[in-house]
């Protein structure tokens, strides 16, 4: 058993939890992304994962979950049209993907033994799943950002690919967000200027910048994204994880 929690991020969207019992978590797990030097490593050292949290359906969130589920046997926590498209389309294995923890927006989902809560909350972007970029894409759900609150452990906002909107602020009503992973790359989604004031809207404790520099068009930066930050008075501290980075938590 572990007493803290520990969080690596892998570049893009893709971070891995380790929770205080010592359960694994990989959020929008694109481990083998061009950013990554050590992805194929990372990936083979995946030799536990209990869950995989997907936001939606592109192939840079989707990344090598269906590998990890085939290897590790863990279940798929995601919106319910998601989890469909991921077994029908991709061969996500369909007993790892089953009703009691793909939810819909708003419903919350306890899971492993009541350690993990999520919720799905909304995003503003696209969710269109295939097979490979040659493929026609499938209608994958609607994307979403997640909520993950930890017994015994802080509460994340994992934003997912998102635009700025006001209804943010009604993430903080029901969970007290202590780290909020915030897309800031531009181009797809947010870039840091309405980042920053997505950060504003939300009042996390602490802010992790991601989504960015994977791709030349991911063109915002953590640097960018602190003085927005700063310009607004925003108070959550920000802090940079680099790729393969482990913290404690």
């Amino acid at each position: 058993m572990i007493s803290q929690t520990q969080l690596t991020w892998y570049g893009q969207s893709a971070f891995k939890i380790i929770t205080p019992t010592g359960n694994v978590l990989v959020i929008d797990p694109w481990l083998t992304n061009p950013k990554n030097a050590n992805g194929k490593a990372d990936l083979a050292n995946l030799k536990r994962v209990d869950l995989i949290l997907l936001t939606h359906g592109h192939s840079d969130h989707i990344g090598d979950s269906v590998e990890i589920a085939k290897t590790t046997g863990a279940k798929l926590v995601a919106g319910l049209d998601l989890a469909t498209a991921m077994t029908t389309v991709l061969g996500f294995p369909s007993k790892q993907a089953e009703m009691n923890t793909t939810p819909l927006f708003g419903g919350e989902v306890k899971l492993l033994d009541g350690e993990v809560t999520v919720t799905l909350v909304p995003a503003f972007h696209g969710s269109g799943l295939g097979k490979d970029d040659e493929s026609t894409p499938v209608y994958a759900g609607q994307p979403s950002g997640m909520i993950i609150a930890l017994r015994d452990g802080p509460t994340f906002y994992h934003t997912g690919d998102t635009d700025l909107f006001s209804d943010m602020a009604l993430v903080s009503r029901y969970n007290r967000i202590d780290i909020m992973m915030v897309c800031i790359g531009d181009h797809f989604t947010m870039g840091p200027k309405r980042a920053a004031d997505a950060v504003r809207l939300v009042d996390p404790r602490m802010v992790i910048p991601m989504h960015y520099a994977t791709f030349p068009v991911l063109s915002g930066t953590p640097e960018a994204f602190d003085r927005e930050l700063k310009q607004r008075g925003v108070k959550a501290k920000m802090r940079v994880i680099e790729i393969g980075e482990t913290v404690s938590l």
